[in-house]
């Protein structure tokens, strides 16, 4: 149970650490690109990214429903509990939020569309913010 707590971890770490990336460095920047070669950098980008998110993603998924049907000893229920309702809230904020938002803009810059992706990904970095903090309490 022990090398779940730590593959939960580290998978939760990864997309905490990317999330700041992305929300501090790679979205601010995408303004800066330009029309000429904007659709084609965004279609990059969400071909690229997926490759840089949807392992540790699964994997934070299946781990978090591991851990609330086997809670480890030691391991408070509703903490459990909440790692899970978080992963649900990000994927449901990635599918109807981020997701389309990224569509819209392979079609060309949009700055209205920019501007709500870059705001509503601040609710994705909380969350996987404290799915970490939750990941490091498991651990101890």
């Amino acid at each position: 149970m022990q090398l779940l707590l730590l593959i939960h971890a580290a998978a939760t770490l990864y997309m905490a650490g990317l999330i700041w990336f992305v929300q501090l460095v790679h979205y601010p920047l995408m303004a800066k690109v330009g029309q000429q070669h904007y659709s084609t950098y965004q279609q990059l980008h969400e071909r690229k990214t997926t490759w840089a998110v949807a392992p540790a993603m699964f994997i934070e998924l299946g781990c978090a429903i591991y851990l609330v049907i086997a809670l480890p000893e030691g391991v408070a229920a509703w903490l459990a509990w909440l790692g899970l309702v978080l992963v649900v809230l990000l994927w449901l904020s990635t599918a109807l939020i981020q997701v389309p938002c990224h569509k819209k803009l392979g079609e060309g810059f949009d700055a209205k569309t920019h501007q709500q992706l870059v705001t509503t990904n601040w609710l994705r970095t909380a969350m996987w913010s404290a799915r970490g903090a939750i990941a490091l309490m498991m651990l101890t």
